[in-house]
């Protein structure tokens, strides 16, 4: 056989498997028996034997292959993969609705989608090429589990058409893959997985892709990171578009025109839930429009154009044994429950919270009652109800101290709030807990330095605020538990690196009270310094765009306390950066910028800025940014680890800029 003719008949064999794969995994309707697929696929993995320099990447021999990873890469999402705000009841629902009409009127429409219970994921394509995988992290950065990904037969790695962009999906185990594999695990006495959400997360999170390929997992698309270069107008339309290109997109949505059509669908689901061959936590909700999406709007966490209804959890008896009380970063006493341990939706239980001193009052809590247990959400244990008729008399009734558990200050209970509070500046707990919402991810984000860590730290003296992190050294840390040479070397690095955080980094970490991630982003841009902040007045404070009375209110008393100056003070000799780093986007016009009217392209990683950002502050200077290099492409935008995109946009003599180039111009 000569090259050609393989080559002629590789492509076949390509298309034949693609259509019969698609069919089995993505129809559920394959039209030839299993042993003509894999007599199919046994003729390709031969041919591809003889002509190795003839395999390309979207061979369907290409699905698992390669050795295990050590670790795996973190990736950028070129949008954000935003959570959903949660609702448990109809009055919820009726609420998301009034939310949704108030500021857009009543001319739209819902979509209603069955909310999988598995793992979020991104896929990237490029040119219609399956190119990179990643789990949903923490929204802006995931991990790369491209491997792992392949080996579900139900992702394509080559679309019908050459598109270029993510596509967001839930990947989970079938309940029949499920109860195949515990059985297995059982067999060879493994421990068994809770459930199928469980045994999802932990197949792609393998790092040998074979353990991954042997699980049979499965996926629903449900959305694009990015509609723009589609020209889909609704929601629904992109999941057309999606299933059109041979992705695999629940069948089971539906229209509706009003709230009651939703609940409808709901009622609907939550009767013929069991029947599925797939795990289903609840229903998700949409508006349809792209346009009206996009007028809503979304906080810093959640959407504001959508809505996930979560089914009534499992509920369960158990005894409730003791109450404990923590003191968190604002000094509010939170009681939490003690209980006997019990399997709730799949895991153990052993404590749940009790919110407050008027919740043990409303719900009749007493030491030693027999209570009905959920997780709210199907997460979160909370108790539901006291079983008072199995009460025996030995039950102890339980009323919150009027002094802080921690240090032993007198409690108060602000007018209008239901919560007990500790006011001691120097009460240990409140200190600790703020340390740890310092180093937290969306704030200062400082690697190995979790809970524990901070809870040694503080133990030993070695910290008492948030300025003494950037002091530690590393006879410090090596009188710590667990602290090896690696670890030290690592948190050190991590703590050098975090200086030079932008500086809505810092104002979150610092935990002033009402001031939200979002909310410090945007004051960040406005101030620009914490010095300006610092210095603002309550005018000043209000004329930036969303921000309220009690937020300036809040601001201003933080900064003129004479502890915080101090620490503000150390946090600058220590060589913590004060200022905002990023594009300010309240300053820009979009006329007569360099951007305007061109189609720009961005690709590769950039290091200041998220990829959204970038195209935010590109499109408010009136540019347009694509996903694909074209001829009609007028500038690229080229990161760190820049592919075919650059050389594309080379061969074509396409302006290229690097990042440094792009923010130069930004902040002109």
């Amino acid at each position: 056989m000569t090259s050609e003719n393989a080559e002629f008949q590789l492509k076949e064999l390509h298309q034949l498997l693609n259509k019969y794969n698609y069919e089995y995994h993505v129809l559920d309707n394959p039209s030839i028996p299993d042993a003509e697929y894999d007599k199919l696929l046994k003729q390709l993995v031969e041919l591809e034997k003889q002509y190795p320099n003839l395999i390309t990447p979207d061979s369907p021999t290409q699905r698992v292959g390669g050795a295990a990873l050590s670790t795996f890469e973190k990736v950028t999402h070129e949008t954000p993969m935003l959570s959903l705000g949660n609702a448990f009841s109809e009055i919820d629902l009726r609420d998301f609705d009034r939310r949704v009409r108030q500021a857009i009127g009543d001319d739209f429409t819902y979509i209603c989608e069955l909310k999988i219970d598995g793992l979020a994921v991104s896929l990237r394509y490029e040119d219609g090429l399956f190119v990179n995988g990643s789990t949903r992290g923490d929204g802006e950065i995931g991990e790369d589990i491209t491997a792992n990904l392949k080996t579900i037969r139900s992702i394509p790695i080559r679309l019908s058409d050459s598109y270029t962009f993510e596509v967001r999906g839930e990947a989970f185990m079938p309940k029949r893959s499920f109860l195949k594999l515990n059985q297995i695990r059982e067999e060879n006495e493994e421990m068994l997985f809770a459930n199928p959400r469980n045994a999802a997360a932990g197949s792609l999170r393998q790092l040998d892709p074979r353990i991954a390929a042997s699980r049979n997992l499965d996926i629903f698309l449900y959305g694009m990171g990015n509609y723009g270069t589609t020209g889909v107008r609704t929601h629904s339309a992109g999941l057309d578009l999606l299933a059109d290109l041979g992705l695999k997109v629940n069948k089971e949505r539906q229209k509706c025109s009003t709230i009651e059509e939703v609940i409808e669908y709901i009622e609907k689901w939550t009767i013929e839930r069991p029947q599925l061959d797939y795990e289903i936590d609840g229903i998700v909700i949409k508006v349809d429009s792209l346009d009206q999406q996009s007028e809503l709007g979304a906080t810093a966490r959640t959407p504001r154009w959508a809505i996930a209804y979560k089914f009534p959890a499992e509920e369960v008896v158990t005894k409730l044994t003791s109450i404990e009380l923590s003191v968190g970063r604002t000094g509010v006493i939170t009681p939490t429950a003690n209980l006997e341990p019990v399997t709730v939706a799949g895991t153990t239980v052993q404590r749940a919270s009790l919110h407050n001193e008027d919740i043990i009052k409303e719900k009749d809590v007493m030491l030693g009652d027999w209570v009905v247990i959920r997780k709210a959400g199907d997460i979160i244990p909370e108790i539901v109800n006291v079983l008072t008729e199995r009460r025996t008399g030995e039950e102890v009734a339980f009323s919150m101290p009027t002094e802080c558990p921690e240090c032993e200050s007198e409690l108060v209970r602000f007018e209008g709030e239901v919560a007990l509070r500790c006011i001691n500046p120097k009460c240990p707990a409140q200190i600790r807990e703020s340390l740890i919402h310092f180093v937290s991810r969306n704030a200062m984000n400082i690697d190995g330095m979790g809970e524990k860590v901070i809870g040694q730290m503080f133990a030993h003296q070695l910290i008492k605020d948030a300025a003494d992190i950037f002091y530690l050294t590393r006879d410090q840390l090596l009188g710590l538990e667990r602290m090896g040479e690696k670890s030290i070397n690592n948190l050190l690095a991590s703590i050098e690196i975090s200086k030079s955080n932008s500086m809505e980094k810092l104002l979150f970490g610092l935990g002033i009270r009402h001031v939200g991630a979002k909310a410090a982003k945007t004051l960040a841009e406005y101030f620009e310094s914490m010095d300006r902040l610092a210095e603002a007045s309550e005018e000043d404070l209000l004329n930036v765009p969303e921000i309220g009375e009690k937020m300036a209110d809040a601001i201003i008393t933080y900064f003129d306390k004479e502890e915080v100056k101090q620490l503000i003070s150390e946090l600058k000799s220590a060589g913590v950066n004060m200022n905002y780093l990023g594009i300010k986007r309240h300053l820009m016009e979009a006329t007569d910028s360099v951007f305007s009217g061109k189609t720009i392209v961005l690709t590769g990683k950039l290091e200041q800025l998220t990829r959204n950002e970038a195209k935010e502050n590109i499109e408010a200077l009136g540019g347009k940014v694509s996903g694909s290099v074209s001829k009609k492409t007028d500038l690229l935008i080229a990161g760190e680890d820049a592919g075919s995109k650059l050389t594309k946009a080379q061969e074509l003599g396409i302006e290229v800029w690097d990042e440094e180039k792009l923010l130069e111009e930004l902040k002109e």
